[in-house]
């Protein structure tokens, strides 16, 4: 530790590092961290339930789902449309009511005007007559028995009602809770991922720290190794292996298959509510600043 003199805290000079160091302390400015471990949720593991899948499938866009998972969500989404496009419906009548309301307000008002020129021309007198009635009627508002009417904002019968707000008509796909593509179950590919065979285990698959491995190499998968699905067979394999060994020849060594760019699908690594997939891992949280 350094000799510090004995009038050190009479300086003028706030340092850099005294500055950070009680903010630091005491609360204040921006704090970052790193997200752990705990916070990233397996490459095995559901989007949805973020536990290890029963019956895995996989999306087009590499997001893993447990089968039961993503089919409850999905009829919920249906349902939820459903709702929505029979309010959207209920609207459009109750709209297409009130704009036939007006049509026939505004004829009624076209007749009573021309009933209202009609009877002018019969007698100068009772043109007079009218146009002077009009012209009270603008000024004041006490003419015609209106004296009654208040136009009192505070009045709950005068006050004017808000409109409601318009609904829009819903999409009728349901969309993929995490890409938010439109998701249909006929997109859904099984994945079949090689259990670790290791005789003398005797803890529960869910239960390991090693649970799979790849298909072709075996290597051991983890959230560290970028792995991929082959859409005609379902195996799970390693980026490493289809850029050395698949697209060589582009034909499936699990089943002999031919493959295309499209049936190999690759895996949406990490990532739940507290980090994106791997690509976001630090948190920053903003506090107020000490000023020096």
């Amino acid at each position: 530790m350094t000799r510090r003199s004995k009038n050190v805290g009479s300086g003028r000079v706030y340092s850099y590092n005294e500055k950070q160091n009680d903010s630091k302390l005491n609360g204040y400015g921006t704090t970052e961290n790193r997200i752990g471990k705990d916070s990233v949720k397996d490459f095995d593991c559901c989007c949805l339930t973020l536990q290890p899948c029963r019956y895995p499938v996989i999306t087009p866009d590499g997001y893993l789902y447990d089968k039961e998972a993503i089919l409850e969500y999905m009829i919920h989404q249906k349902m939820k449309i459903a709702k929505q496009m029979r309010e959207y419906e209920k609207q459009k009548k109750r709209h297409e009511k009130e704009m036939a309301e007006l049509a026939k307000a505004e004829e009624r008002s076209r007749e009573q005007k021309f009933i209202k020129m009609e009877s002018s021309i019969m007698s100068g007198r009772i043109a007079l007559e009218s146009s002077i009635s009009v012209s009270t009627s603008k000024v004041s508002n006490t003419a015609n028995g209106q004296e009654t009417v208040m136009p009192s904002f505070w009045i709950p019968s005068l006050t004017p009602n808000a409109e409601k707000t318009k609904t829009k008509k819903p999409g009728k796909a349901v969309l993929c809770p995490m890409s938010g593509k439109p998701l249909k179950i006929k997109d859904l590919v099984p994945v079949k991922f090689t259990e670790v065979k290791t005789p003398h285990e005797r803890k529960s698959l869910m239960s390991r720290n090693v649970r799979y491995m790849c298909a072709v190499t075996h290597d051991v998968l983890g959230n560290s190794v970028p792995v991929a699905v082959l859409r005609t067979s379902g195996n799970v394999v390693t980026m490493e292996c289809v850029t050395k060994l698949i697209k060589k020849d582009m034909i499936d060594p699990t089943n002999g298959m031919k493959l295309t760019d499209g049936d190999i699908i690759q895996f949406q690594r990490g990532g739940t509510g507290y980090a994106s997939t791997n690509n976001k891992l630090n948190v920053k949280l903003e506090t107020p600043a000490m000023m020096a």
